[in-house]
């Protein structure tokens, strides 16, 4: 039977494993490149059907629309100070240089993003200035 320090032991030792685990699931640079790989996947079928590529799919603009809604919520908190080295970022240094220029980009992007998921573009056509809005900012 375990004695109360040895579960007092293993109690502490799971709690700092736990907290390792929490402090890596609030990386910034991971969680930024983990919504920056699902914007790209979002783009992808957007990009096919403009191309031709593939048949035009109201629904799954609309899942890519959320998915970049979704990203721009979080995207501007994951940029803190000490945040721009490290951990192979791709992260451009003007974000720390020029913060309200970032600022106002995100803003740009969100706010396109939310007029094109309000236009529900029903066609390739309504589509393509809407969500061509969010592909210039």
């Amino acid at each position: 039977m375990p004695t109360t320090r040895t579960k007092i032991a293993c109690l502490g030792a799971t709690l700092a494993l736990a907290s390792v685990a929490i402090a890596s699931d609030h990386d910034p640079i991971h969680e930024r490149h983990e919504l920056m790989e699902s914007v790209g996947k979002a783009a992808k079928p957007i990009g096919q059907m403009f191309k031709g590529e593939i048949e035009y799919d109201a629904g799954v603009v609309m899942e890519s629309l959320k998915t970049w809604q979704s990203v721009g919520a979080k995207f501007g908190d994951l940029f803190p100070e000490g945040s721009e080295t490290g951990q192979d970022t791709e992260a451009a240094p003007a974000i720390w240089e020029d913060r309200d220029g970032f600022n106002d980009a995100l803003a740009m992007w969100v706010e396109a993003t939310d007029k094109a998921i309000a236009a529900n573009p029903q066609s390739l056509e309504d589509a393509k200035p809407t969500v061509g809005a969010i592909f210039n900012t």
